[in-house]
C-alpha cells in the first residue's frame, strides 16, 4: 500500500522562506503601521521571487509578500 501525502510541492518554497523563521507580525502589520521590515527580510531571502509569484497567483491581497506590500502588488497587477 502506497501512502500520498497532501503536502504540494509547489508551496515547498514556505519551508524555506525567512519569513517561516521571523514570524507574521512583520509580514501583516496592523493597518498604517510599517512594511519597512518585512521589505528588508524579503530582500534577503532567496526565495522572494517564489513568494512574489505565488502571490499574484493567488490574489494574495494582505500583507508583504515577495517583497512587495498590498498596494504594490495592486498596481503590478495593473500594469
Amino acid at each position: 500500500m502506497q501512502i500520498h501525502t497532501t503536502a504540494e510541492p509547489e508551496l515547498d518554497w514556505q519551508k524555506q522562506a525567512l519569513c517561516a523563521q521571523t514570524g507574521s507580525e512583520f509580514f501583516f502589520p496592523e493597518p498604517g503601521s510599517s512594511v519597512r521590515e518585512a521589505k528588508y527580510i524579503c530582500q534577503l531571502c532567496e526565495m522572494r521571487t517564489a513568494c512574489l509569484d505565488y502571490a499574484l497567483a493567488n490574489d494574495e491581497r494582505f500583507g508583504v509578500w515577495g517583497g512587495l506590500s498590498e498596494k504594490e502588488r495592486l498596481s503590478l497587477r495593473r500594469g
